[in-house]
């Protein structure tokens, strides 16, 4: 496999649009506004296997298009197996996730930095936005252990060209929220989908309860 080289106490409901969400989650002067550490969360009409119930980390966002990384996807594969050097900083469960369908034969990590740790210094850190940053894989775990709480390595990531994830909203197959730093390290047992939608303005949280499998419901 190839390597590639906000603090919790902020507002508990950080700024959330999407044309599909009720009204009153809706505010029309952040109308579109993806920037580096908005969280991309899938509508409940998106079924497509690859994206359902997703919950993207954007770590770059301009006009040559977008990237992001799903944090909600782990894969069997323990970090240890492919990169032992990393396994003890990696938050657990100390799996790879996947980070997207696109080039998932190299790796990326992001970090979160210990609250009131600087990224200032350490040329394998480059900040992204608040407590998150993305990490060089091909530096030292046991140096940057002194400032990073966790990390998450990610196989792939999820790549937008020109235009194409305005015209995915315009479709409102995506909903905008803001990451918390703990969002990039929430465990498996955490429905990060659902927790990041009810910690939005009131009637948004309804849709936490929207079922996974619709002919359940």
């Amino acid at each position: 496999m190839k390597v590639a080289g906000g603090d919790d106490s902020e507002d508990p409901t950080p700024e959330f649009y999407s044309e599909g969400a009720p009204d009153a989650a809706r505010d029309t002067s952040s109308s579109r506004r993806v920037r580096p550490g908005t969280l991309l969360l899938a509508s409940t009409d998106l079924l497509e296997p690859t994206f359902a119930r997703t919950v993207i980390y954007v770590m770059e966002h301009n006009d040559a298009g977008s990237l992001g990384v799903v944090l909600n996807r782990m894969s069997q594969t323990a970090v240890h197996n492919l990169l032992p050097q990393w396994s003890d900083l990696a938050a657990t469960p100390r799996a790879l996730y996947v980070g997207g369908p696109v080039k998932q034969d190299a790796a990326l990590c992001l970090g979160v930095m210990k609250l009131g740790a600087d990224a200032t210094g350490y040329d394998a850190l480059r900040p992204i936005d608040g407590r998150v940053v993305l990490v060089d894989l091909d530096g030292d775990p046991e140096e940057l252990s002194e400032v990073l709480e966790g990390v998450r390595v990610f196989a792939g990531y999820s790549g937008w060209g020109i235009g194409q994830l305005d015209g995915e909203l315009e479709q409102d197959s995506w909903m905008l929220a803001s990451a918390l730093a703990r969002d990039l390290l929430a465990p498996t047992t955490t429905d990060l989908w659902a927790g990041v939608l009810r910690r939005q303005p009131w009637p948004t949280p309804l849709l936490a309860s929207h079922p996974i499998d619709v002919s359940r419901n």
